[in-house]
């Protein structure tokens, strides 16, 4: 393991609660700015992050909170839509899964208009949330009930696929809106065609459970997972079996994440032990992690749009780390 490799985080941000999840918004804010929001115990607060290495006047980094939306239940999953932006008329609109079963279409002009819509259908735990990338018009989700589901913003269930075991996750290709990937606990990875609504391919990550998985939306081809304490990556074009597997994690693995601005790069993390929870950063061409770091007791993980830096939530705080590539 290479000496300089563990390290504390880049940036830290306070916040006044633990955050259970944090999520870069994928898509252009408009501005110089990016759009990010973490969730908590009642609550979800959406702000703008402006790093140093984007703006020279900045020191570190520069975190504004926009608007705090309060809620009744913990928030565990949260997605940003394509349709929120800071330019001509501000609007962030975003979609949290909570203990209830239940989603939750967030949606506020930044002035006075605040709207939370609550849908409902989901049987069991929903394990994550995503948003159709170019218009925003679909909600995809999965669920412990052996379910993925898509959701017109009315809140109706517009179509809903049966798995075989939970789904842990769930991600939209970004330019072809048609198909959709979905994970499930005991080790398969499908993508579907929403037009004809069936299973076009399928992965195998031969061992489970699979914890998580995330599509490479800067190169298609490649996905990743995490199971047991092992990451796979796969070439889809190759093989429906992993083309690289390595052990990561002393215990299990939590999260995978691709960043967005190298195709090579990747995080995981593990499940929180008793004080804290690692965070790995992956270079596919080397044999270690480039980082390391670890936070108390870590939850959520995301990638900045366009740096090679990714952020996760802790106690009371948000952990920044800044990759060097």
């Amino acid at each position: 393991m290479q000496e300089d490799s563990r390290r504390s985080a880049t940036y830290t941000v306070a916040c006044e609660d633990y955050v259970h999840v944090v999520e870069f918004s994928p898509f252009d804010s408009g501005t110089n700015a990016s759009l990010l929001a973490y969730g908590g115990n009642q609550y979800v607060v959406v702000g703008t992050c402006l790093f140093q290495e984007e703006d020279a006047e900045v020191e570190g980094v520069e975190f504004t909170v926009l608007r705090a939306f309060h809620l009744d239940v913990r928030i565990d999953s949260l997605a940003w839509s394509p349709e929120s932006r800071l330019d001509r008329l501000p609007t962030v609109r975003l979609c949290t899964a909570s203990p209830d079963r239940k989603l939750r279409l967030l949606s506020s002009d930044l002035k006075d208009r605040h709207e939370i819509k609550e849908m409902e259908g989901h049987s069991s735990y929903i394990n994550q949330v995503v948003f159709e990338p170019t218009e925003g018009k679909q909600i995809a989700s999965v669920s412990d009930d052996h379910t993925c589901r898509v959701w017109d913003l009315e809140g109706n269930e517009t179509m809903s696929f049966s798995l075989r075991s939970p789904g842990v996750s769930v991600c939209w290709h970004p330019e072809e809106v048609y198909k959709l990937m979905v994970a499930e606990k005991k080790g398969t990875i499908r993508f579907y065609d929403l037009v004809a609504q069936q299973a076009i391919l399928s992965l195998d990550c031969g061992h489970s459970p699979l914890m998580s998985a995330d599509w490479c939306l800067a190169n298609t081809i490649k996905v990743g997972g995490v199971a047991g304490s092992d990451w796979l990556v796969w070439d889809i074009t190759r093989s429906s079996y992993p083309q690289e597997r390595r052990p990561a994690h002393m215990d299990k693995a939590r999260l995978i994440r691709w960043s967005r601005a190298n195709e090579n790069l990747f995080a995981t993390t593990g499940c929180p032990g008793k004080f804290s929870s690692q965070l790995l950063i992956h270079h596919l061409g080397q044999p270690q992690p480039v980082v390391i770091g670890s936070a108390t007791v870590g939850a959520g993980l995301s990638w900045h749009r366009t740096l090679p830096l990714c952020v996760i939530g802790s106690d009371r705080k948000l952990l920044f780390w800044m990759t060097e590539m």
